[in-house]
This record gives C-alpha cells, sequence and structure tokens, in this order.
C-alpha cells in the first residue's frame, strides 16, 4: 500500500452539524484533492421494551426525501459531551420513554459511518428498564414511535427494506448478543 501523506487542510464549508474539508494528498508520487468532512459524533440507543419488543421511530429525512424507519439517535451537543449522556438524552426526547440514569444503558458497539469521506462515530447503547418519560422534540423534528419485534426488523434488513446504517449495526447487534448470551428461545428471527 502506497504511504498517504496530507499537504493541506482547507475549511471549504462549516455547517450547523459538520464542516467540511478540502485536503491535498500526495500518494503514490501523485498529489490528489480529497473531500473530508468532520463530525463531532453522535450516539444512539435501541430500547427494549419489557414485552420484547424493539422501539423505532419513524422520520423525514431530506437527504433521502423519504422517512425512514430507525433507532433513537443524535449529535453530541459538544465535542466534550459523553455520548452516553447523549443517547440517554435522545432516548426521552424521540421517544417519550427514558431509563433510571445514564448508567443504565448499556454499550453496544461502536460504528464508522462513512469512512470513505467522514469522521463520524456513533456509539451504540442498549435500554431495557424502560420508564415512562415526555417526549421533547426540536421544533423541526416530526417523530413517530412504533414498537417491532426484532424477527420483523431482521427480515426487513434482509429484504433490503431497512437501509439506515446505525439502525442496521444495532439491531444486528443486539441479535448476535443475545444468541451468543443463549437468550435465543426467547426472541427467534424467525
Amino acid at each position: 500500500m502506497n504511504e498517504v501523506r496530507r499537504l493541506k487542510r482547507e475549511l471549504a464549508y462549516e455547517g450547523t452539524i459538520l464542516k467540511v474539508y478540502r485536503d491535498l494528498v500526495e500518494i503514490g508520487g501523485h498529489q490528489a484533492s480529497w473531500d473530508y468532512i468532520h463530525h463531532n459524533g453522535a450516539a444512539a440507543v435501541l430500547p427494549l421494551t419489557a414485552e420484547g419488543k424493539l422501539l423505532m421511530v419513524r422520520q423525514y429525512r431530506n437527504a433521502l426525501d423519504r422517512a425512514t424507519l430507525e433507532i433513537p439517535a443524535g449529535k453530541v451537543d459538544s465535542p466534550d459531551e459523553p455520548r452516553r449522556l447523549c443517547a440517554f438524552r435522545e432516548l426521552e426526547e424521540e421517544t417519550g420513554y427514558r431509563v433510571e440514569s445514564p448508567d443504565k444503558l448499556e454499550f453496544l458497539m461502536r460504528i464508522d459511518t462513512t469512512v470513505a469521506f467522514c469522521d463520524e462515530e456513533i456509539d451504540i447503547f442498549l435500554a431495557r428498564e424502560l420508564l415512562p418519560g415526555q417526549q421533547h422534540l426540536d421544533q423541526d423534528e416530526s417523530i413517530e414511535v412504533e414498537e417491532w419485534e426484532l424477527r420483523d426488523l431482521l427480515q426487513m434488513i434482509y429484504r433490503g427494506e431497512l437501509r439506515d446504517g446505525k439502525t442496521v449495526s444495532a439491531i444486528l447487534g443486539y441479535a448476535a448478543k443475545i444468541f451468543s448470551e443463549g437468550e435465543k428461545g426467547k426472541i427467534s428471527p424467525q
């Protein structure tokens, strides 16, 4: 593999949730211009009801010009905000449910969302023992909360109907976790 050396980085655009840079790199004796997007990070949570169903949120996504089915998630409020606190906040804001404290969130995984041009990382947590709270949507959010069976979500993934990366990762990670822990009799992917 050829060594890559960054020669220059220029800020091309700064938005509300990201910064876009133009990098000049040297690779294999040639120079190239690469785009790079910086994101401060985010957290997501896979809420599990007492009945074993997963809470999902349906919301409009402008980039896709359609509604998507996802797990609750959001960006950190500042680069140094612990992602566990972000997940704790987003759970109640988007679903109207909460857990007793951020410590009750179980770390599931960290994903890099778009490695070719963006450094966004999302920490994904599992929330059990949900307590009723109150939904606190932002002014520009319209979110419907839905309960789903794991097996139905898995089938949607395999049919290509559920494609959000963080959501697919969380559901497959959770399914692998419960099956490896011997809970397969409780929830069946069939």
